[in-house]
């Protein structure tokens, strides 16, 4: 697995990308039958990203995609301003105040349960590229990042564990794009970023995470720019940057995962920002 070098060579995330088909439109509308209100209606545009309400009057975004007061939160085709922001000190987590009242909001998620659970996750920006193969055997691997499109899409993944981000990034869940659960995994891509994932429990749906970072950057040999891909067994190839490209070998598949913050180790900050009488539990 790639999680030690997290750190060191993850991207910034910026699309939803599918294992079992290629195809631009897919799950491009909101999800019906068991999924049905699993977080598309909490989904927002900020930016170029995503974000997510809390309360009737916040919103939560990843710190590294920015912003600034005055900018706008769009949700649900309704426009709210932006009034004042607060950023977590041990996590890449930043909420924003609104102007305005937002309809209903996405309670948290707040089990130390997340391993081994699956999660919906929300997010828009580039969508499935060319095929990466491994030189040496022709063997598929995986695919490069598409063009951006700025659809909105939904896929479904698996936390698979926990890793420590640092002072920057705190506490992350990773999931693998692995092809498993039938091929339905989704990897993420640039635009991407700050997109909310959702655990379904008891009561309901409820923020598990916010999207961070991605294993992204391969190459086909140990020398040049390389590519951003989304890699389901990267046996074969290089992963690093210019400056330092590792062959990854080992006898069984390899896959790249994505990283969002854990949402259950910082509700207590969370509800200390908005008021604990928001939570809408």
């Amino acid at each position: 697995m790639l999680i030690f070098l997290v750190l060191l060579f993850a991207s910034p995330l910026q699309a939803v990308i599918f294992y079992s088909t290629g195809d631009p439109d897919f799950n491009t509308t909101p999800p019906t039958g068991i999924f049905a209100n699993s977080g598309w209606q909490w989904t927002g545009y900020w930016g170029g990203f995503q974000g997510a309400p809390i309360g009737p009057h916040h919103f939560i975004a990843a710190r590294h995609v920015g912003g600034a007061i005055g900018e706008v939160f769009v949700l649900g085709g309704v426009t709210y301003v932006t009034t004042a922001f607060f950023d977590d000190p041990a996590s890449d987590l930043r909420i924003w105040q609104v102007s305005g009242t937002f309809p209903s909001w996405a309670p948290l998620y707040r089990a130390s349960e997340e391993v081994g659970k699956s999660f919906v996750v929300f997010g828009r920006g580039l969508p499935r590229g060319v095929e990466v193969r491994d030189v040496a055997t022709n063997t598929l691997r995986g695919w490069q990042w598409g063009a951006s499109d700025g659809k909105m899409r939904w896929g479904r993944n698996v936390f698979v564990g926990l890793v420590n981000g640092g002072p920057a990034w705190g506490a992350l869940l990773r999931a693998n794009f692995d092809g498993g659960g039938g091929g339905v995994k989704v990897h993420l891509a640039l635009g991407d970023s700050s997109g909310p994932m959702f655990i379904h429990d008891s009561a309901g749906w409820k923020l598990a995470g916010v999207a961070a970072s991605v294993d992204s950057a391969f190459n086909t040999t140990n020398t040049g720019a390389g590519f951003s891909a989304a890699i389901f067994d990267s046996r074969g190839l290089y992963y690093g940057n210019s400056s330092s490209w590792k062959l990854v070998g080992g006898s069984l598949p390899t896959p790249s995962g994505f990283y969002a913050t854990r949402v259950s180790v910082r509700a207590a900050w969370i509800e200390g920002v908005i008021g604990s009488l928001t939570r809408s539990e």
